[in-house]
């Protein structure tokens, strides 16, 4: 009996202790590490509103977002749509400044908006400052565990492999498929003007340049296996809606024992994705293997990284090929082309708006390169007269200003960091808002929510006061590596389609900007499409 007693007193000691060690972790994650990051922080002047136990300043957010969203018309266009996103962040920042402090749960927030920090930030390591970790988890089943969401020495080593294939000596090279694609997709709106009455046809435009991105993609970066493209795109563009809840961004997962119908969804979708994928490859290592394939495109160079056993390659992807090349092929789709087909149809629809630029845009395609199809193709594929195609490149980078497809700088420091005078202790994650940047009067001046591409005149050095607070494709050692290619498809597809036709906003266009993952069209953009006279 007491021998019986005796193991039972053992048995609930260990228990206890179990409890006890489980119960001070969880303090020590959610109260006293939280605690110390923003004692370490507000010892420097740091300050930010107070956070509540548990949920930090969610609750608040929750409230400033829901007074928020008044109804507004959306037939009007305006370019300060910012507050409607994230007011939280902007009410925070009237008052406690460009930088401050807040919380969701027990994760720490440095928002960072001054111009000078931005310049620091640029220069720090990518072993010191990654992405964060808490919002890349949940955005796994799109993007793996690639580029995009690697930190440390996984993200040298992929980018080593990845980025010099968007270098601009290989971008030349897919000039002529850029144009092939673009040529054949501008036939079908001829084909529908023509046909249809009063030649003025009403065009939910992003959804169609999104076609036509993912075609240019598929050819340039998967060589013949392009056909897919479409099919494989689908599938990731209603990934991305499922993928799309707020919640992910406060790090509020799902807690419940058993999967939701969207978690199941998501994994579904996620297999169908990779099935065609890993179709896509498997069709080009059997071409390799027989000899018939020469070309040298992205998909070739993940192939033979995969096969690559060099001793810079990290562990974890020595017996994870079809892993390794499944997750960068399916990040590449997502972010190759989805960004480009948004940041063209953004223009085009800032372009509606100002007719004087479009004739602007249109009298420089003719005096660079002609108003002949054949000699504006052939100018189209020399890097030169690219480069003198002024006015588009002054339009295109105001349009990235205002409508630029990134929202979101989110980094966290993987290490302690020094930031301008400030300390900023490891897991402290450091937050920018793009847009509220890119319409800082004090940067751009009092008509920083106008749209006036001639301030790019003399580049951006030149444009605004603090050069380095315009990020359109991010900063420092992750910036995005396909801004090249993004940038030479933008200035081959959009003179070829304003050569051809003009644009005004539809009667049926709804001006509602929203953010999933990406700045997107909430209604789409609806515009009247008709040949050039």
């Amino acid at each position: 009996m007491a021998e019986g007693l005796q193991v039972a007193l053992i048995c609930w000691s260990v228990m206890l202790i179990g409890v006890l060690r489980v119960l001070f972790r969880l303090m020590k994650e959610m109260w006293l590490k939280p605690a110390r990051i923003r004692s370490v922080l507000r010892k420097q002047g740091i300050r930010g509103p107070p956070p509540s136990f548990i949920a930090g300043n969610v609750p608040e957010m929750q409230k400033i977002q829901s007074s928020n969203q008044k109804p507004s018309d959306a037939n009007h266009v305006h370019h300060n749509w910012v507050p409607s996103i994230f007011p939280y962040l902007q009410r925070w920042e009237q008052l406690y400044g460009p930088v401050y402090v807040y919380a969701t749960g027990s994760k720490q927030h440095l928002y960072v908006s001054d111009p000078k920090l931005l310049k620091e930030l640029k220069l720090q390591n990518y072993m010191d400052l990654g992405v964060p970790r808490y919002l890349s988890k949940p955005f796994q089943p799109l993007i793996g565990d690639s580029i995009i969401r690697a930190n440390g020495q996984d993200f040298a080593y992929q980018k080593k492999v990845i980025a010099p294939e968007f270098f601009l000596n290989k971008v030349k090279g897919m000039v002529c498929l850029m144009e092939e694609s673009a040529v054949a997709f501008i036939k079908t709106w001829e084909s529908r003007v023509v046909e249809s009455e009063g030649g003025v046809v009403d065009i939910k435009v992003d959804e169609e340049l999104k076609t036509l991105s993912a075609d240019i993609i598929s050819r340039a970066c998967f060589g013949s296996s392009y056909s897919q493209g479409n099919q494989i795109f689908a599938k990731i563009a209603i990934l991305q809606e499922a993928l799309s809840n707020p919640s992910l961004l406060f790090g509020f997962l799902n807690f419940s024992l058993f999967p939701t119908e969207s978690e199941k969804k998501i994994k579904s979708l996620r297999k169908e994705v990779d099935a065609l994928l890993l179709k896509l490859v498997r069709d080009r290592q059997k071409e390799s293997q027989s000899g018939g394939t020469s070309e040298k495109d992205l998909l070739q160079m993940i192939l033979q990284s995969a096969a690559n056993n060099s001793t810079d390659k990290p562990q974890q992807y020595m017996h994870k090929t079809d892993q390794f090349i499944l997750d960068n092929c399916r990040s590449i789709y997502f972010a190759g082309s989805e960004t480009t087909a948004l940041t063209a149809s953004w223009t085009l629809m800032l372009l509606a708006l100002h007719p004087e630029w479009q004739e602007r845009v249109r009298v420089e395609i003719a005096e660079v390169c002609g108003v002949d199809d054949d000699q504006l193709r052939q100018c189209l594929k020399d890097m030169d007269k690219l480069n003198k195609l002024k006015t588009l490149t002054m339009v295109i980078q105001e349009s990235l200003r205002l409508y630029g497809p990134g929202v979101i700088l989110a980094r966290e420091a993987l290490a302690k960091m020094k930031l301008g005078d400030f300390t900023v202790p490891e897991g402290v994650h450091i937050w920018t808002l793009i847009p509220t940047l890119h319409r800082d009067p004090e940067n751009w001046g009092p008509d920083a929510n106008e749209f006036k591409p001639e301030r790019f005149a003399n580049g951006v050095s030149e444009a605004c006061k603090y050069p380095q607070a315009y990020v359109p494709f991010g900063h420092g050692s992750r910036s995005c590596i396909g801004q090249t290619f993004s940038m030479v498809q933008l200035k081959i597809v959009l003179p070829l389609i304003l050569s051809k036709f003009s644009f005004s906003l539809s009667p049926n266009y709804q001006h509602s900007p929203v953010y999933k993952m990406l700045l997107l069209p909430k209604h789409g953009i609806r515009l009247l499409v008709r040949r050039v006279q």
